[in-house]
């Protein structure tokens, strides 16, 4: 059935669960945040999200698949892949995990405005008006009030751009590398990055029951990058942007179960809004498929 989907429907079933795994996992990181400093999480998670790599390299029968045929645009990517990732850890620190989501998710609207002049793709005008109700959406769900120290919010708006120029980046690889190749050189300066980091800022050896913690959020983190990497590679980011917006509803979700969290009317109506212009882009896809 995959198969038989466009690329444009590839791309948005990839988001569809990568968002799962990566709000899934930003929740087990944030949990962490209380005992652990940025470089640590990195360094620790960083070993583990070589797991689905391994499983894939070894299914591939070949340590090809991680070669790079433009070792400056991997590099490129993978630092700004790392510096996504140690803002969104610092965010979680300093803003709580909604109110920090959603000033990440302007990435999805910085994308689709900047593929246009960087990437020259087209985004139809029923495309765009996906992405703003879905940012709408956003704003029902989480309605930021400005409360606390206002400097703290630049740390999630940096993280979006971050976040943006590095979705761009792995745009500009497409026909290249490998999703796997990608990663593995992602994950890897990710490691080196946060080894960096422990003399500076001090480290501990972590508890069984957080290392627990960290082989699941490494895993986690390493297949939902995996598959947020393919989703760029299969679509535009204009088709796939906006799917990154099912995080903050499964981030109501995981909230309810592990802190007893129960959404509001206001946060029912933003998922609404949310899932309905994801399924939305979802169906129009396929549409163009099946013409």
């Amino acid at each position: 059935m995959f198969r038989n989907l466009s690329d444009g429907a590839k791309g948005a079933w990839c988001m569809i669960i990568g968002a799962l795994l990566l709000t899934s996992q930003d929740a087990i990181s944030k949990w962490l945040t209380t005992d652990y400093h940025a470089g640590e999480i990195l360094f620790y998670r960083g070993f583990f999200s070589f797991i689905p790599i391994a499983i894939l390299v070894a299914h591939a029968g070949s340590w090809r698949i991680l070669g790079t045929r433009n070792f400056k645009s991997t590099m490129l990517r993978a630092i700004l892949g790392t510096a996504t990732s140690i803002f969104v850890v610092l965010s979680f620190i300093h803003l709580p995990l909604a109110t920090a989501l959603a000033i990440i998710f302007l990435s999805p609207i910085m994308l689709t405005a900047l593929s246009v002049p960087l990437l020259g793709e087209r985004v139809g005008w029923r495309r765009w008006l996906a992405v703003f109700v879905g940012f709408a959406g956003v704003l029902l769900i989480v309605r930021p009030t400005g409360d606390g120290v206002v400097i703290y919010y630049i740390i999630p708006l940096i993280t979006a751009l971050l976040s943006t120029f590095r979705d761009i980046a792995t745009r500009h690889m497409r026909g290249g590398d490998s999703s796997v190749s990608i990663l593995f050189y992602s994950m890897l300066v990710a490691i080196v990055a946060g080894a960096i980091s422990l003399p500076l800022f001090g480290t501990h050896w972590p508890s069984p029951s957080d290392w627990t913690l960290f082989a699941t959020a490494g895993t986690m983190i390493g297949i939902s990058h995996l598959l947020t990497i393919q989703a760029l590679l299969f679509a535009p980011g204009g088709t796939v942007a906006p799917f990154k917006y099912l995080s903050l509803v499964y981030a109501a979700g995981i909230g309810y179960l592990v802190w007893g969290d129960v959404p509001d009317g206001w946060m029912i109506a933003g998922a609404a809004l949310v899932v309905g212009a994801g399924l939305f882009i979802l169906h129009r896809e396929m549409r163009r498929k099946d013409a």
